[in-house]
């Protein structure tokens, strides 16, 4: 296993940073009463061996404990760079180091007596027993200093410094003979004496230079003072000097003695300071744990990931709890719902709860969170966008992702915030979903947010994954912030548009866009709401079903297909006689009109035209007879295939809107829309909406409508219906390009053969991208400008296949 600080680098460093970690070891640190330990702190990477996570997060627990009855603080001073010094052979310690080294001698001890009281069998009161005692260092130092750190009167220093006093007082009552007398005082500028260079000296005035034999130390800058030292008192003042320097060997001895003694200590002494950094870095996350509030995280199982009441640590008051649950199956969350909803907060917050676990931290949580020890914390949230390194957003977003899954492994806990955007939302849903398929199937646990709704069909057909959203107030059109697990959720991108100050009438208009381009959202997530309750009511039931049902249903696709196929193939037939006969009865008429008006009209030659118009009658008459009758039964296999694929019991219950029903006497699928007059219903038959009483429509069972194992990942959008002419004109390429694909699509489906497209002349950028787009499209048979009178260059008639 590679260690702690190879896995945070590269990715995982960035992820540190993304998730604020920085910010919460710096709150840790500040509760350190040393500077060592808080330094140690704002270094620390989160562990990744499980063993060592539960052992660190029972020490802190039990310091916690012994907290809440007693507490002890005492600050330590930093001794670190001192213990090299005393391996130095000769090395003398200073008095302030010599003071530091004692006091953490000290207090390291009181330290240890206040968690004393812990078992030896707990591993809380092992790392105590562990601590050595080396009390004889403290009362070494405090022999020579006392508890200001000041050096003690001892015998060593006391002749030497009496000799000092009696010189100092002997040198004063000299000095008072010149500030004391009338002649020479007026000759000061000062009557205090002045010191220069560690000797008493007056301050002479310039003009009575020489009045004073001595030795001038120092002229003031402006020239008007002499710092003169009298001759009488030089001698005195060279005693002091000598008795002073009598005095400063002494004390380096006697430190140089007491650096001997301590560095017989330094192992026991290195020992002691590494221990109690320790405990010390231990008791600073337990205060943080006070403070706080906090709980600590249960290992739960080895996959499973519940967080109750989870409130981000950075965010104080102003954090909403949230609840977040993945059980040992689920491998992958996708997180959907409006902007400022709170989905980044959210994996913000399961991100950082992950690495503060694995720091021994405790958790603004409830009881009851629990988390795994994961092998690292990857995460790409935010905009990544960088001008230095000519990268886009979506660039950068697939960089980073990129070495994610290069080092992501089944213990890797991995975030992804609005995976696929930045780009094409069509390509970037499939990119989107490339890489879920993969970290799926490496089992890595994945939280990722999105708006692409594909991506929420993603979530029911995968097992493993499974949506989830944040929720929002339809009333106040605000986000409570709060996460439901199980149902994805709406963008509300309008609502919140408006709600930020944007023009009534724009919002508006976007709504009419929205009811006419896109299917209705909410609609899709009211249904999946019911169909999730169903679904967990009838759950026993669909399961023993589920085997017969998918026989039935299979041998039912046989059918159909094959009743597509002949539907087809009559198709096919009835076109291609029906060319035959009208290409057949087209000669025969134009020659029957070419000897009408070459030769005379005979009644021959007039029963002779009656006779074909009866021929060409009978032979209408005999195609449509063979129509209907194939007609009838492609209407009887479909009867036949509509009871075989639903032959389970009809459910019972009331209909409603959004209920999947048999309707009609052919007893076509169909979905209730909505009630209609007179107690009737309207249904949705494929594109058709119809009325029928209720006594015709027949309840499907919520097993023989479950869709989950077949659903088809696609865009959520209603076909647009085909148009005679569409206007590209001040559209961008792209938004062009797709509105000419959904004209394409809606055509082909309508039947509709030919259509213009108006795209203006310009600078032609436009007119050569629709030519180049419909070159490469299958279904488009000819392409061609119109004539000058209908737009000429500025519009392009197109032809689909099979209408030419």
């Amino acid at each position: 296993m590679a260690d702690n600080g190879e896995i945070y680098r590269g990715a995982g460093t960035k992820t540190l940073v993304l998730l604020e970690f920085d910010a919460i070891r710096t709150r840790v640190a500040a509760c350190a009463l040393s500077e060592e330990a808080a330094r140690r702190i704002a270094a620390e990477v989160p562990r990744t061996d499980p063993l060592e996570v539960g052992e660190l997060k029972g020490l802190v627990a039990a310091v916690l404990a012994r907290m809440r009855e007693v507490e002890k603080r005492e600050s330590l001073p930093d001794i670190g760079f001192l213990l090299p010094k005393l391996a130095v052979e000769g090395a003398v310690l200073e008095l302030d180091e010599a003071y530091g080294l004692g006091l953490f001698v000290e207090r390291a001890w009181t330290l240890r007596t206040w968690l004393a009281g812990v078992p030896e069998e707990e591993p809380l009161g092992a790392l105590v027993a562990a601590v050595p005692d080396c009390t004889a260092v403290s009362r070494e130092v405090f022999r020579v200093l006392d508890k200001e750190g000041k050096l003690r009167d001892l015998n060593e220093f006391k002749e030497i410094r009496q000799r000092i006093r009696n010189l100092s007082r002997d040198l004063e009552n000299l000095m008072a003979g010149y500030t004391g007398n009338e002649d020479t005082r007026r000759m000061l500028q000062s009557t205090v004496p002045s010191q220069r260079d560690g000797r008493l000296v007056l301050a002479l005035k310039a003009n009575f230079r020489g009045r004073i034999k001595g030795i001038v130390h120092e002229v003031s800058s402006s020239g008007q003072t002499l710092f003169v030292e009298p001759g009488e008192v030089v001698e005195k003042n060279n005693e002091i000097l000598i008795e002073q320097r009598r005095l400063d060997a002494e004390i380096h001895r006697v430190l140089r003695d007491l650096t001997g003694r301590i560095a017989t200590q330094r192992q026991s002494l290195e020992a002691l300071h590494e221990r109690i950094i320790d405990l010390e870095m231990i008791r600073a996350k337990a205060r943080y744990a006070w403070e706080t509030g906090g709980h600590f995280a249960e290992t739960g199982g080895a996959r499973s990931l519940i967080l109750k009441q989870a409130r981000h640590p950075l965010l104080g008051v102003q954090a909403v709890p949230i609840d977040f649950a993945m059980n040992e199956d689920t491998t992958t969350v996708i997180i959907t719902g409006p902007n400022t909803g709170g989905k980044t907060v959210a994996l913000k917050t399961l991100g950082l709860f992950a690495l503060m676990n694995q720091a021994g931290l405790a958790l603004p949580a409830e009881e009851g969170t629990a988390l795994p020890v994961f092998d690292g914390v990857y995460a790409d949230i935010g905009d990544e966008q960088s001008l230095s390194q000519s990268l886009s957003t979506f660039s950068a977003h697939i960089t980073t992702i990129a070495a994610i899954l290069a080092i992501a492994t089944e213990r890797s806990l991995v975030l992804l915030d609005e995976l696929g955007s930045g780009t094409d939302p069509q390509e970037g849903s499939a990119i989107a979903m490339a890489i879920l398929d993969h970290l799926i199937e490496e089992r890595v646990r994945l939280i990722t947010t999105t708006h692409h709704g594909i991506l929420k069909n993603y979530g029911y057909t995968r097992e493993g994954v499974e949506n989830a959203s944040v929720e929002f107030d339809g009333k106040t059109l605000s986000p409570t912030y709060r996460i439901v697990m199980g149902l994805p959720g709406e963008s509300h991108a309008v609502d919140i548009a408006g709600r930020n100050g944007l023009p009534l009438g724009i919002i508006e208009r976007a709504r009419t866009y929205l009811t006419e381009e896109q299917s209705d959202v909410s609609a899709l997530i009211a249904g999946l709401k019911k169909k999730h309750q169903d679904l967990d009511a009838v759950a026993a039931q669909g399961r023993l079903e589920t085997v017969r049902l998918q026989e039935a249903r299979r041998q039912a696709d046989l059918r159909e297909l094959r009743l597509r196929q002949q539907e087809a193939n009559l198709k096919a037939g009835t076109t291609g006689n029906l060319r035959l006969l009208l290409t057949e009865s087209r000669k025969t008429l134009e020659n029957l009109v070419r000897e009408l008006r070459e030769e005379e009209i005979t009644r021959e030659k007039t029963l002779k035209v009656k006779e074909f118009l009866h021929v060409l009658e009978e032979t209408v008459r005999t195609e449509e007879s063979s129509l209907e009758a194939e007609n009838l039964a492609l209407l009887e296999e479909q009867r036949r295939l509509d009871h075989v694929k639903f032959q389970s019991t009809p459910a019972k219950g009331p209909i409603g809107p959004g209920s999947a029903v048999l309707a009609g006497e052919y007893k076509r699928r169909g979905t209730v829309v909505r009630a209609g007059k007179k107690g009737a219903w309207i249904v949705e038959l494929g594109s058709l909406k119809m009325s029928f009483a209720e006594d015709q429509l027949n309840l499907l069972p919520p097993s023989a409508v479950e869709t989950k194992p077949l659903i088809a990942t696609a865009d959520l959008v209603v076909a647009r219906s085909a148009r005679l002419e569409i206007n590209l004109r001040g559209m961008r390429m792209e938004a062009a390009l797709e509105t000419l694909r959904h004209q394409l699509d809606a055509a082909v489906l309508s039947g509709l053969g030919e259509f213009s497209v108006v795209h203006g002349k310009g600078d032609g950028i436009l007119q050569r991208g629709v030519h180049e787009f419909l070159k490469g499209q299958p279904q488009v048979a000819d392409y061609y400008f119109s004539r000058p009178e209908l737009g000429g260059f500025g519009r392009t008639e197109v032809v689909l296949k099979g209408f030419m």
